[in-house]
């Protein structure tokens, strides 16, 4: 009978600016500043953290879903969307 299939994620401790986790041998820092979505989160809430991919973490107290690389390189993650190119009004 197959098992569930788990990978490791632990939070390592909390800070008021943020907190670490720990994928395999890897510790991450995440800053409040980058996912402000944590800030007002409880700590037992932060602690119940689930790893079903080895790249996407999930937080379902929270409903937060994060992909790893998005911790690892917040800049390549912008929150806030940019303005493209606007769309003319279509005249009828």
């Amino acid at each position: 009978m197959p098992g569930t299939v788990i990978f490791p994620v632990e939070v390592s401790g909390v800070t008021r600016n943020g907190f670490w986790l720990l994928l395999d041998d890897e510790e991450l820092f995440v800053p409040f500043a980058d996912f402000p979505w944590f800030r007002g989160a409880t700590v037992a809430s932060l602690f119940q953290v689930e790893r079903p991919q080895p790249h996407h973490l999930y937080w379902p107290e929270l409903d937060v879903d994060l992909a790893v690389e998005s911790i690892r390189h917040p800049d390549d993650f912008p929150l806030i969307a940019e303005v493209g190119v606007t769309t003319a009004a279509i005249s009828g």
